[in-house]
């Protein structure tokens, strides 16, 4: 067997790190969610949540099934942090709009979420602004290989080879 070169070894340290990292997010969030009795894609939906979003653009940010939207807004409604409204723009759409609970909510669930992440209590001020800039760099650069991607994906019910023979 071939050993790894330092720059594989590298990666996989980094890519347990933030499974590591990953994992207390999803614990953390959890955590705050049944504190809160929630599910915790109700406590995603709030997270992306600001005035109002198309039903549909929710799903996409979720990356869920648009039918699973009509249960997370059903699910906000039944607790009064949410409410569907038509779109002004074409009442076809339907917005999810938080209500004033709904936005109090949020804001108390992020500062709690952001105050423990591990970076508040083991890096300095200027770490953290590294660390950001790091990772935007690198949220970039996903975005861009996730929009390749879509753009060379076969369009929907034709597998890629109708597409090549096509």
């Amino acid at each position: 067997m071939g050993e790894c070169t330092e720059n594989e070894r590298l990666n996989q340290e980094i890519f347990s790190a933030f499974a590591v990292l990953i994992s207390g997010f999803l614990a953390t969030g959890q955590r705050l969610a049944d504190q809160n009795e929630m599910p915790m894609f109700a406590v995603k939906a709030l997270h992306w949540l600001d005035g109002g979003m198309a039903m549909k653009e929710l799903g996409q940010r979720l990356r869920c099934d648009p039918s699973f939207v009509t249960t997370i807004a059903d699910a906000l409604e039944k607790r009064g942090l949410g409410r569907r409204e038509p779109s002004a723009a074409d009442r076809r759409i339907k917005n999810l709009v938080l209500t004033p609970e709904g936005r109090e909510l949020k804001t108390r669930l992020e500062r709690q979420m952001a105050g423990g992440m591990p970076w508040c209590r083991s890096l300095t001020l200027d770490e953290r602004r590294t660390l950001l800039g790091l990772l935007q760099k690198m949220a970039a650069t996903a975005q861009e290989a996730a929009q390749a991607d879509e753009q060379a994906a076969p369009p929907p019910g034709t597998s890629a080879r109708e597409e090549v023979s096509g």
